[in-house]
């Protein structure tokens, strides 16, 4: 056993470098979080022998942990330039954090080809939408508790499914209903850390009936993954939140949408090596 963790272990210095990355993109874009970690992640789990069964699964939990703790230097941020819209979020956090405690129960249930084709399907949305690079028309207004409570349980039971903050589902959403963009961005940050939260909890509590996980997770989150990631991506962000400022991040956005085409087109290839969509 003792062998086996130090196996693992050697995978700090590839981990943090993956944290920078992700760090360093989420600040320059504020994107590339799951989109970029999941992906990766499965690619090195699997090279390392867990599962085949979980694999997936794990990469997923692991990504939302690490949004847990990104989250909130991300929302603390937007804090304290006051275009946090409090009332919005508190409105759809009930729902989130139902939502997202749901969804890891419905994933743990899954395949690890169906999770995968499912993250593809939303990295390949979220690439044309990146490509599109449109802003949704306002037709109308934020609608009351119940309705923000609907609105934040699909979101939270989406977003957890896929590891994922979102953001690509509440910024459309506040848009639409006349929110400016950089209010809706705001929210959609200090909404980010419920989600995560809730969705982290949920992979740890579905996990605890697996048998096959890998030593040192809870649940399906593999915990010397996550801290790796969390250190070294706290740490690069601030950079790319700068250097967002300088660069031509719409040329830079259209870049990246082209390689998540590519990261969905892996994951359709991963779903189709585990042999087939049923559990």
């Amino acid at each position: 056993m003792l062998g086996h963790l130090d196996v693992h272990w050697q995978l700090l210095p590839l981990l943090l470098a993956i944290g920078c990355i992700v760090g360093f993109l989420a600040g320059l874009l504020g994107v590339g979080g799951a989109m970029t970690m999941i992906p990766v992640l499965t690619l090195i789990f699997t090279h390392e022998g867990f599962s085949p069964e979980h694999v997936v699964h794990i990469a997923v939990a692991t990504s939302l942990a690490t949004i847990m703790f990104t989250s909130l230097s991300s929302m603390r941020a937007h804090a304290r330039r006051g275009a946090v819209l409090w009332g919005v979020a508190w409105g759809l956090a009930p729902g989130i954090v139902v939502g997202s405690l749901i969804g890891p129960q419905i994933v743990a249930t899954m395949s690890s080809a169906l999770v995968a084709a499912l993250f593809a399907l939303f990295t390949g949305v979220s690439a044309v939408q990146m490509l599109a690079n449109r802003e949704p028309r306002a037709l109308r207004d934020l609608p009351g508790k119940p309705g923000l409570f609907g609105v934040g349980a699909t979101i939270g039971f989406i977003s957890s499914m896929v590891g994922a903050g979102g953001a690509f589902l509440s910024v459309p959403f506040m848009v639409w209903c006349n929110v400016r963009i950089h209010n809706a961005v705001a929210t959609s940050a200090a909404i980010g850390f419920p989600i995560s939260a809730a969705g982290t909890l949920g992979y740890m509590v579905a996990g605890l009936r697996q048998e096959t996980l890998p030593p040192l997770s809870i649940g399906y989150v593999y915990v010397p993954a996550a801290a790796g990631i969390v250190v070294a991506s706290m740490l690069t962000a601030p950079i790319g939140a700068q250097l967002a400022h300088r660069w031509p991040v719409l040329r830079l956005r259209r870049a990246f949408a082209c390689l998540l085409v590519a990261i969905s087109g892996y994951m359709v290839w991963k779903a189709a090596s585990f042999g087939g969509l049923a559990r």
